[in-house]
């Protein structure tokens, strides 16, 4: 996501150079993100506690074993909570994510750094070129991005407020609290992937080509 723009009229800011390390952390964070965001929809649809309880009963039924509503409801909620655990160690993977980009920018080298960028978009907008239009979407992509990162902060520290809640004796309104803002939060971040995906999706099939390839390849010379 760091880049190194040309001010040249032939030169789109879009295709950008990046570090190995922030190329390893976007491919990780997009593994990462979308392995979390499947552990939700499986628990909300083919492992959903509820749904599966007459299929339970069923199935033991065949085998000629009868169980309550509570027992086959104990064995859904097993997978559903293995599922749980899974989103739960994604969730710290995240976390772990998140501060690491911060090293990393700490670390990248000055043309690719966020403040820098910003500032030689701001330098391009001056200009009042053909390009204007470009550079415009381009400062609103960046901003879409820091509002990314605003959401994954959230989405970090209300998951780690969910897994160590009980740990940390809060009080079961503040953990209902904590759930309800993850959960926004989460469909924020569905929106944002979604957003994302079908930019780049257009782009590449535009005038804009070669941004994906930047973030395997670096588009370094």
């Amino acid at each position: 996501m760091a880049s190194t723009i040309t001010p040249s009229t032939t030169s789109s800011p879009f295709i950008q150079q990046h570090s190995a390390p922030l190329r390893i952390w976007h491919w990780l964070t997009f593994l990462f993100l979308t392995s979390s965001m499947v552990t939700v929809l499986l628990v909300s649809t083919l492992f959903s506690q509820r749904d599966n309880v007459k299929l339970v009963q069923d199935q033991l039924q065949g085998q000629g074993v009868t169980v309550t509503n509570d027992q086959a409801f104990s064995v859904t909620r097993e997978y559903e909570d293995k599922l749980w655990n899974v989103h739960k160690y994604l969730g710290f993977g995240l976390v772990f994510l998140l501060l690491s980009r911060v090293a990393i920018e700490f670390t990248q080298p000055e043309d690719e750094k966020l403040m820098n960028k910003l500032k030689k978009v701001k330098v391009l907008r001056a200009k009042n070129d053909a390009n204007q239009a470009e550079y415009n979407h381009y400062l609103w992509v960046r901003i879409s991005y820091t509002i990314f990162f605003v959401l994954l902060f959230c989405m970090g520290v209300t998951g780690l407020g969910l897994a160590f809640g009980r740990d940390l004796n809060l009080p079961s309104e503040i953990r209902g609290s904590i759930k309800e803002v993850h959960e926004v939060m989460q469909y924020l971040m569905y929106a944002f992937v979604a957003i994302h995906l079908a930019g780049v999706i257009i782009a590449e099939n535009g005038k804009i080509k070669g941004i994906v390839s930047g973030m395997i390849h670096g588009n370094r010379s």
